[in-house]
């Protein structure tokens, strides 16, 4: 089993940042990629930013390409999203997710991801 809890998120002025961490533990995987997911109040859950086991590549929803960077640690155990320049937009529940098994790139829906973390909520005021 595979365990995986957020940290980090919190409430931020517009024009802000937030650094969120996702730490898994539990079984190991050859190869995985990492993911960072949100939803809003009333709104579906939507992708935000992936990176692939080695860390050589990653992939942006086009809403937070050039303001969020996600990277993960040399351990491989901790994948971070930093947030910067945050927006009302952004406000939200944020999720990493594991998936363990596929191999398309980017995996941009919640339904190619196996393991999910409780959530932290990310809330940017105006």
């Amino acid at each position: 089993q595979v365990q995986l809890v957020e940290s980090g998120g919190g409430l931020v002025q517009a024009g802000g940042s937030l650094r969120l961490s996702c730490a898994a533990s539990g079984r190991t995987f050859s190869s995985y990629d990492m993911g960072w997911f949100r939803q809003a109040p009333g709104k579906e859950r939507e992708f935000v930013a992936v990176i692939r086991w080695s860390g050589l590549n990653t992939y942006y929803a086009d809403s937070v390409k050039g303001r969020f960077t996600i990277s993960r640690s040399s351990t491989k155990n901790t994948v971070s999203l930093q947030m910067d320049s945050l927006k009302p937009e952004d406000t939200a529940v944020y999720f990493c997710a594991l998936r363990t098994y596929g191999s398309t790139w980017p995996p941009v829906a919640g339904y190619e991801y196996n393991y999910w973390g409780q959530g932290t909520q990310v809330t940017v005021s105006s």
